[in-house]
């Protein structure tokens, strides 16, 4: 007898309630474990390196007691689209009627391909890790080009999506940032681009030391593509 794809325990944590992490939606957040990136900044490291302990089954009768009280879903990690059963839980989610948010780094656009297809996701959070001279210090990875193939994806859709970025003073300065933004110009991406600081003093997947770096929107100059920061 096969298995129920359900019963697959990838899920590390749920976060019940969030009006931060869906724009403009009231959400929950479901945190899968495992990542394919070790990105040196990473907040989650108990989530990346840890295991699940919660099956999809037990998520979707959470779920059903949410109904008419949120909005949507934010599938997060972690890397939650190189889960083999999360298109199959996408699927029940939808069932539900809920709105369906996905955070990823755009390692699997197959997995994207497909779901945009089917119009299983509402909205995506791409992270732009860094550019490809720099994208397997930062990652411990070589998957800039499955990125760039999501990323492109993205916007060819009719999918609502952001592009973000996290800057430490080590790793991307304000020169590198400008370089990034050309780059999705020159992917002929319009709209905001967001930026967030990383923050000192939590804990992280290796040690890189405090950044002092301190830019703001008003350091760049007007572009199809607005560098907006986040707190």
């Amino acid at each position: 007898m096969s298995r129920n794809p359900l019963s697959n325990k990838a899920v590390y944590n749920i976060t019940p309630f969030t009006l931060l992490d869906y724009p403009d939606k009231t959400a929950c957040i479901v945190w899968l474990a495992g990542c394919n990136m070790r990105c040196l900044y990473c907040y989650n490291p108990d989530i990346v390196l840890g295991k699940g302990n919660t099956d999809f089954e037990t998520v979707l009768a959470f779920l059903k007691t949410r109904k008419g009280l949120l909005d949507g879903v934010v599938l997060s990690g972690g890397e939650c689209t190189m889960h083999r059963s999360i298109i199959t839980f996408i699927k029940e989610i939808k069932t539900l009627g809920f709105k369906i948010k996905v955070d990823t780094n755009g390692s699997k656009p197959n997995v994207l391909r497909k779901l945009i297809s089917e119009k299983l996701i509402d909205y995506v959070a791409l992270d732009f890790k860094s550019l490809p001279d720099a994208f397997k210090q930062i990652t411990k990875s070589n998957l800039f080009s499955e990125f760039e193939e999501s990323l492109l994806l993205l916007i060819a859709s009719s999918i609502q999506f952001e592009v973000r970025t996290t800057i430490h003073s080590n790793l991307i300065n304000k020169s590198e940032l400008l370089k990034m933004r050309t780059y999705l110009e020159t992917q002929n991406f319009e709209g905001n681009y967001y930026i967030q600081h990383f923050r000192n003093n939590v804990p992280t997947l290796t040690s890189l030391g405090r950044s002092d770096q301190k830019m703001s929107s008003t350091d760049f100059s007007a572009s199809k593509v607005k560098i907006v920061f986040r707190e």
